[in-house]
């Protein structure tokens, strides 16, 4: 009996307080791991703000795509926290749920919470066995693991990516390196347009292509 039934023995009450302890410790890993990525990325910013000053474009553009990583990791790093937040108010729902019924429902927002969590590396072990544990209690169906991602989708994040490292060369180094965000454009001044006719193109051309030279350069 106690080698078989110890699993089955849990009340529904003791499994979703069960799941609920490990929700808010995978949370506070969360938080850990958010800080340690931004204290990587302040290091990051001074390296780069140094190359920048030694006029080193190849290294700022490789600095940038590691702040660019790091700024990509934490804002999923944020919204996994969000749906293990969903999870948790959900778990108090079941618990109110219990009282009346006397049994866990089914529920579509956990199921869509916990599908987005298995897809995070740091917290997926942990969420799969709790996905199981949940599927054998009645409150999840089984999931279907769905992490595929077309070509398309990766030609838009290499282009999303690529304005990002403009966004933070710009950032970093005070309008030295990259491109300035979009803003609004006012009405230009007459001595804006005079500006704009007399600034040559051909040489912005050769910057550019000797700037897309270096990143084969360095990509191969």
């Amino acid at each position: 009996m106690g080698l078989f039934g110890k699993s089955q023995d849990k009340n529904p009450k003791d499994m979703v307080n069960e799941w609920s302890s490990k929700i808010r410790k995978e949370g506070y890993a969360l938080d850990r791991q958010i800080r340690s990525i931004q204290r990587e990325e302040d290091k990051i910013k001074r390296s780069l703000k140094e190359a920048a000053a030694k006029g080193d474009k190849d290294i700022c553009i490789i600095l940038a795509k590691e702040i660019v990583r790091s700024r990509k990791a934490v804002n999923k790093i944020h919204t996994s926290k969000a749906h293990l937040n969903s999870v948790l108010l959900q778990m108090k729902n079941q618990m109110a749920t219990l009282r009346v019924a006397g049994s866990l429902a089914k529920s579509t927002e956990v199921m869509q919470a916990m599908q987005a969590l298995v897809r995070l590396p740091e917290i997926s072990a942990t969420m799969r066995e709790m996905s199981k544990e949940m599927t054998k209690a009645g409150i999840l169906e089984e999931m279907i693991d769905d992490t595929m991602e077309s070509l398309e989708d990766v030609e838009e994040m290499e282009e999303e990516a690529q304005k990002e490292v403009d966004r933070v060369l710009w950032e970093i180094t005070a309008g030295k390196l990259g491109e300035a965000p979009a803003a609004p454009i006012a009405n230009p001044s007459k001595d804006d347009k005079i500006a704009a006719k007399v600034e040559p193109e051909e040489e912005g051309e050769d910057e550019m292509e000797e700037m897309q030279s270096r990143l084969q350069a360095l990509r191969s």
